[in-house]
């Protein structure tokens, strides 16, 4: 089973396309900038791709849709 659930991340943000948007966006940063939302031993993946689904999992990201 994957974590976090994709039927919560979607509950969250509401749009597949925009969730893919944030989540590669915020991986990016995390790859280039090494900096992270919460301490490494909160996080269960080790990839920046879940790292960013894990953030906006725990509302640690915030969406702003124009």
């Amino acid at each position: 089973m994957l974590y976090p659930s994709i039927d919560k991340l979607l509950n969250q943000i509401g749009s597949k396309y925009l969730l893919v948007n944030v989540v590669a966006k915020r991986a990016k940063e995390i790859r280039e900038s090494g900096h992270r939302q919460m301490p490494d031993k909160d996080y269960n993946s080790i990839k920046p791709i879940g790292m960013a689904l894990e953030e906006i999992s725990n509302n640690l990201i915030e969406i702003y849709e124009k």
